[in-house]
C-alpha cells in the first residue's frame, strides 16, 4: 500500500486527491493538511509520497520542502501546481523534489503518477517543455547548455533509451520491462549516466534531457514507445 499525504490549502483540492486516489488500488491518502499543518503531519504518519502545493499563502511551499528533504528517511514529494511555467517549479526540482504535477491532471493519471513517485521515477507534467527548461534563473547561459549537450553526446545509444525513459517518469523496474533489461543492468546504465552527465540525480537527469530535446527525437524515431 503506498501512503501519501496531500498538503495543500485549499479544501476542496485536498478532499478530491483523496477521492480519487483511496479509489485506485494500492494506494491510501493516510492525511491531508495546510501548509502550516505539513511538516508535523508528515512527521506524525510517515508517507511514502507527499503531494505538496507550491505556492500557499500561509506557509511558502518550497520551505515545506526544504524541512521534509531534511528529515532523516523524507518521503517522495512532488510539487502541485497550477501552471507548468510555475517559476518556482525549477527551484524545487533542483532542491530535492521528484517532479511536479499541475493541479487538473486527468483523475486516470493521477494514480499512475503517484505509483511512478514510489517505484522511484521522475514525474513531471506532460504539458512541460523546453519553454520552462529554458530561460530560468538556474539553467544557463549558451555556453552551458552548449557544454551540456557535449555531455548528452558522450552517452552510449543503450544509455540515451535509458535516460528517456528515466526522464518520462519510469522506475528502473518499468524500464527494464520496456527495455527488455535485467534492473540490475538498467540500475548500472542510470549509475553510468548521473556520471557522465554530471548530475546528482534522476531529477537533474531528466531535466537535461528535456532542455537538450531527447524526448522530441525519441518520439520521431521509427518504432518509438515499442
Amino acid at each position: 500500500m503506498i501512503r501519501v499525504v496531500v498538503v495543500d490549502d485549499e479544501a476542496l483540492v485536498r478532499s478530491g486527491f483523496r477521492l480519487i486516489l483511496n479509489a485506485s488500488d494500492a494506494i491510501e491518502v493516510v492525511a491531508t493538511a495546510t501548509g502550516a499543518e505539513a511538516v508535523a503531519t508528515v512527521r506524525e504518519h510517515r508517507p511514502d509520497v507527499v503531494l505538496l502545493d507550491i505556492r500557499m499563502p500561509d506557509v511558502d511551499g518550497l520551505a515545506v520542502l526544504r524541512e521534509l528533504r531534511a528529515h532523516p528517511e523524507p518521503p517522495v514529494v512532488a510539487m502541485l501546481t497550477t501552471f507548468d511555467t510555475d517559476e518556482y517549479v525549477l527551484t524545487a526540482l533542483h532542491s530535492g523534489a521528484a517532479g511536479f504535477l499541475l493541479k487538473d491532471t486527468e483523475p486516470d493519471q493521477l494514480a499512475h503518477l503517484v505509483r511512478s513517485l514510489a517505484a522511484g521515477g521522475v514525474v513531471m507534467s506532460p504539458k512541460a517543455s523546453r519553454t520552462l527548461l529554458r530561460g530560468h534563473p538556474g539553467t544557463g547561459p549558451a555556453a552551458e547548455a552548449d557544454e551540456e549537450a557535449a555531455r548528452v553526446e558522450r552517452l552510449t545509444d543503450r544509455e540515451r533509451d535509458v535516460l528517456v525513459r528515466v526522464a518520462e517518469g519510469l522506475s528502473n523496474a518499468d524500464i527494464g520491462a520496456r527495455l527488455h533489461l535485467g534492473t540490475g543492468t538498467v540500475k548500472d546504465h542510470v549509475s553510468a549516466i548521473l556520471t557522465k552527465l554530471r548530475v546528482g540525480g534522476r531529477v537533474q537527469a531528466a531535466l537535461l534531457a528535456q532542455r537538450a530535446g531527447l524526448l522530441e527525437t525519441d518520439r520521431e524515431r521509427p518504432g518509438a514507445g515499442r
